[in-house]
């Protein structure tokens, strides 16, 4: 699952993508390919663990996050950036709120664009789609059926994600890389001496995400790329003389793993704590699976607590002796905040 940047020319996606993979990618400015990283999510939950179950090692969940080249006003590179953006399954759209900024324009022109690509492929498809649906193919007519609702919302300048969808209507507008029916999150990038985001151009960008069903967080990229440089003492002590709390590149990253439709379960133990990003409400053989494929053939059951439990009763033992400790088997939906354990056999 990956998260695609995206913006306008010039609004700082690049120094918003430097400091989320913590200047662990060698970029590429100005260039029209992508820059691609993983980015670690902060988890104050997974740094809570460790005072409880003292560990060798501790490995947060990671964020597949792609830079993508500034969207141009038209021009012979639009198609190709727009095609990149067509195979994210998420977007982070960066809005420049300092200087000689116009928040509501950039976002009319990004939006404008995307529609007005998006209408090209679903023109293209649904006549195609027709053709085959006119000789009984049930898979054309769903595809028909999509297609033309996806066509209705963007002639009223409105974007596909702003429709009712069911899973294999989701599955229809992937296969075509439809790019306004992608969860969508938007960044207010401000001035360093608008970290709370108190500028009108950062409450337009909050209030319209707000009244168009998404979410917003506000950060200074600037400020987020100089603070990924420091040791975290220095961290500290810069956050503290800002009051910050955190680094804000902490809740971006764990809204845009919310955005992915993902949730986090634990691993604990002596050797190593670790946090693993899943699929919202996977099974608990599919969430073994990600640690190993051999966990998920040989599944047996899954012995689990909630995080919440450890920080209440402090301990794995007292949570044993709470009656906290569940043993679940295959049908089991992971919950987020699970730490498990899995037995398996192969």
């Amino acid at each position: 699952m990956e998260c695609g940047i995206i913006g306008l020319q010039s609004v700082g996606k690049t120094t918003l993508f430097t400091a989320l993979t913590a200047h662990s990618v060698s970029v590429q400015l100005g260039s029209m390919k992508p820059n691609m990283g993983i980015a670690p999510i902060p988890d104050p939950r997974l740094a809570k663990i460790t005072e409880f179950i003292i560990a060798q090692k501790v490995i947060p969940a990671t964020l597949q996050v792609v830079d993508l080249p500034g969207v141009p006003s038209g021009g012979s590179n639009l198609n190709a950036v727009l095609a990149h953006i067509r195979n994210v399954d998420a977007l982070c759209q960066v809005v420049k709120c300092y200087d000689d900024c116009s928040p509501e324009n950039d976002i009319a022109s990004m939006d404008s664009e995307l529609i007005v690509a998006d209408m090209v492929v679903v023109e293209g498809a649904l006549d195609k789609a027709n053709r085959t649906a006119k000789h009984g193919d049930k898979d054309a007519q769903n595809r028909v059926d999509v297609l033309s609702k996806v066509n209705t919302l963007l002639e009223e300048e409105k974007p596909a994600r702003e429709g009712t969808w069911d899973a294999g209507d989701q599955a229809i507008l992937k296969s075509y890389g439809i790019m306004t029916a992608k969860p969508m999150i938007y960044v207010a990038n401000v001035s360093e001496d608008d970290v709370h985001g108190d500028s009108d151009a950062a409450k337009y960008v909050a209030r319209y995400a707000q009244e168009n069903g998404g979410e917003s967080v506000t950060v200074c990229a600037t400020l987020e790329s100089e603070i990924a440089e420091l040791d975290k003492e220095d961290q500290i002590e810069m956050l503290e003389s800002m009051e910050l709390i955190e680094p804000a590149v902490g809740p971006l990253a764990r809204a845009l793993n919310t955005l992915l439709g993902l949730s986090t379960f634990y691993t604990a133990g002596e050797k190593e704590v670790r946090a693993w990003p899943i699929q919202k409400d996977a099974p608990a053989p599919q969430a073994a699976g990600v640690i190993h494929s051999d966990i998920e053939r040989g599944f047996i059951r899954a012995e689990c607590y909630h995080v919440d439990d450890l920080f209440s009763l402090t301990s794995e033992k007292a949570i044993k002796e709470a009656g906290k400790l569940r043993s679940e088997g295959k049908n089991y939906t992971m919950q987020d905040g699970d730490v498990v354990n899995f037995l398996f056999n192969v």
